[in-house]
C-alpha cells in the first residue's frame, strides 16, 4: 500500500510559502559561525590590551564597557543604511563580506600589526570601534539572511536551529584549540606571539565559513527579495516613483509595530537574566563556592552542547506546528517551574553535600540539563518570532524592513548586554565583596547562597514572568500568521497585475 504524502505547509494554510533548501540554511548560518571565531577573539582582548599595548585591567574594562555604546549607536545607522542600499546584485553578500573584511582588518592592526609597537591606547581604541563598525555590519546583514530565505512556518525555526548550533559548538571548538594548540607552543603564556599567531589562523578560518555563507544566500540575494509592497504600487503610478526607508520608518517600527513592542520586552528581560549568569563572578560563586568545583561548571556547559542541539531541533518542529507565541508561552512556563525548582533545590539541601550523594548529584544535573534545554526551545521560538514580526511590519507599513527590526533589537541587546557586568558586581559588593572579587576558596555563607540563588535561579524567573506578560498582549498567532502571508501574497500579486497597466499610460 502507497504512503500517504505529508501534507506541505503551503497546502495545509492555503498560502505559496517561499522555501529555502536545507543545505541554503545551513550555509547561510555560517555567517554566525564566523562571527563566533571572532567572539573567542575579543575574549582574549583582555590579555591583548595589557601584553600588547600596556593598558592597565582596571582600564581595559572601563574601555571594553564605553565601546559598548558606541556599539548601540551605530547599529540603527547601519541598518538604515542597509535597508536604503539596493544594488543589482543584492545586498546580504555585499554586507556580510564587506563586514568580515573590515573586522579582520582591525583584528590583524590590533593582533598583529600594531601589538607590542607601542602605539598605545588610542591606537587600540581606534581600531576596536572600525572593529565594532565591522562587526554591526557583518551581524545585521547575516540576520537578515533567515526571513529572506523562507517565510514557510514550518522551515523559519530551523533557521535559528542551525545558527544556535554554530554558536555552541564553534566557539567551545576554537577555545579549545588556542588552549590547546597555541598557548603550549608559547610557554602557556599568553603573549604577543601567541595572540598574533591565534589572530591570523581564526581570521583565515572565518573567511572559510565567510564564503560558505555567502554561497548559502546567493539564490535570493536579488533585489527583488526586498522590495518593500509599495514599491510596485508606486511603480505602477508613476516610474520615477521610489519608495525610500527614513529615520521616521525606524520610529514608526519601534513606536506602532505592537508586537515588535512586546517582541523587544521579551527578549530584553531574558537576554538581562542570561547576560548576569553568564558572568564569571556569578559562576564562581556557584560551581566554585557553593558547590566546592569549579570545573564543574565548565564541564557541565560542554555535556550540555549535545542535549541542547536536541532540544533545539525538536524546538523548530514544535514551533513551526504551534507557533511562535504557542512556544514561547508553554516553554517559558516550563522553564519556569523548572527554574523553582532548581531554587528551592538549592535551599534546602546542604550544596556542599550534593557532589559526595549520587541521588542528589543525578537530581541536580538533570534538572538543570532539563532547565537549558527548555531555555533552547525558547531561543528557537524567538528567532522565528522576529522574523513573525518583519513579516507583520511588511503587512501593516507596506516596507520589508528586516535590517531596521535585527538593528532595533541589537541596540536594546547592546545595552542590556553593558548593565549585566554592573548588575553583577553591585550585586557581590551588597555581600561584602566590594575590595576584592570571590575566590572558588572561600566558604559558603548564607548571603552568598540566597545572593546565588537569586542572581542564577530569581533573575530568569523575573525575566519569563516579564516574558509572559509581553506575550498577554501578542497577536501574531500561528492563525494570525497564515492571515498576515495571504493578505502579504494578495498585495503583491495585485500589484503585478498593476504594474503592466501603468507601464502603457
Amino acid at each position: 500500500m502507497a504512503r500517504n504524502q505529508k501534507t506541505t505547509a503551503s497546502e495545509a494554510d492555503g498560502v505559496s510559502y517561499r522555501r529555502a533548501r536545507t543545505w541554503e540554511i545551513a550555509f547561510s548560518q555560517l555567517n554566525n559561525g564566523s562571527a563566533m571565531i571572532f567572539y573567542v577573539l575579543v575574549g582574549l582582548m583582555s590579555y591583548l590590551q595589557n601584553a600588547g599595548y600596556g593598558i592597565a585591567v582596571a582600564v581595559a574594562g572601563i574601555i571594553l564597557t564605553v565601546t559598548r555604546v558606541f556599539d548601540g549607536v551605530i547599529d540603527p545607522v547601519l541598518g538604515l543604511i542597509i535597508e536604503k542600499v539596493n544594488l543589482p546584485f543584492g545586498k546580504l553578500r555585499f554586507f556580510m563580506l564587506g563586514g568580515w573584511a573590515v573586522r579582520s582588518v582591525a583584528i590583524l592592526a590590533l593582533f598583529v600589526w600594531g601589538s607590542g609597537a607601542g602605539l598605545g591606547v588610542w591606537f587600540f581604541i581606534a581600531f576596536y570601534l572600525v572593529y565594532i563598525i565591522g562587526s554591526s555590519m557583518n551581524d545585521i546583514a547575516g540576520q537578515m539572511s533567515g526571513p529572506v530565505l523562507t517565510n514557510d512556518p514550518r522551515q523559519r525555526p530551523t533557521v535559528q536551529v542551525w545558527a544556535t548550533t554554530y554558536a555552541y559548538l564553534i566557539p567551545s571548538m576554537f577555545t579549545i584549540i588556542s588552549t590547546v594548540v597555541f598557548l603550549p607552543r608559547h610557554g602557556n603564556e599568553f603573549t604577543i606571539g601567541m595572540l598574533s599567531e591565534t589572530a591570523v589562523t581564526y581570521v583565515a578560518c572565518s573567511f572559510v565559513l565567510q564564503i560558505l555563507a555567502c554561497i548559502g544566500v546567493a539564490r535570493v540575494d536579488k533585489p527583488a527579495s526586498f522590495a518593500h509592497l509599495t514599491d510596485d504600487r508606486a511603480a505602477a503610478a508613476d516610474t520615477r516613483a521610489k519608495v525610500d526607508v527614513t529615520v521616521r520608518d525606524m520610529w514608526n517600527v519601534l513606536a506602532h509595530n505592537g508586537p515588535f513592542q512586546r517582541y523587544l520586552i521579551s527578549g530584553a528581560s531574558d537576554k538581562l537574566a542570561q547576560v548576569v549568569k553568564s558572568q564569571a563572578v556569578i559562576g564562581t560563586l556557584m560551581w566554585g563556592i557553593l558547590l566546592g568545583n569549579m570545573q564543574l561548571g565548565t564541564i557541565l556547559s560542554l555535556v550540555a552542547i549535545l542535549p541542547g542541539i536536541v532540544f533545539a531541533i525538536f524546538g523548530a518542529r514544535y514551533t513551526g506546528k504551534h507557533g511562535s507565541k504557542s512556544a514561547t508561552v508553554t516553554w517559558t512556563w516550563i522553564c519556569l517551574i523548572l527554574a523553582a525548582l532548581m531554587a528551592v533545590f538549592c535551599l534546602v539541601v546542604d550544596l556542599r553535600s550534593v557532589l559526595d550523594n549520587i541521588a542528589l548529584t543525578i537530581a541536580f544535573f538533570l534538572v538543570y540539563l532539563l532547565l537549558n534545554g527548555a531555555s533552547m526551545v525558547v531561543t528557537v521560538a524567538n528567532g522565528a518570532m522576529r522574523a513573525d514580526v518583519i513579516d507583520y511590519e511588511m503587512d501593516r507599513s507596506g516596507k520589508f524592513l528586516p535590517a531596521t527590526v535585527t538593528a532595533t533589537y541589537n541596540i536594546v541587546d547592546q545595552i542590556i548586554s553593558s548593565l549585566g557586568s554592573t548588575l553583577a558586581l553591585g550585586a557581590v559588593a551588597l555581600i561584602g565583596f566590594t575590595t576584592v572579587m570571590p575566590q572558588p576558596t572561600d566558604s559558603p555563607n548564607t548571603a552568598i547562597l540566597l545572593m546565588t540563588v537569586v542572581l542564577f535561579f530569581g533573575l530568569p524567573i523575573l525575566g519569563w514572568v516579564c516574558t509572559l506578560v509581553a506575550m498577554k498582549g501578542y497577536k501574531l498567532t500561528r492563525v494570525e500568521m497564515i492571515d498576515v502571508q495571504k493578505r502579504v501574497a494578495a498585495r503583491k500579486t495585485a500589484s503585478a497585475e498593476a504594474e503592466p497597466a501603468g507601464s502603457f499610460s
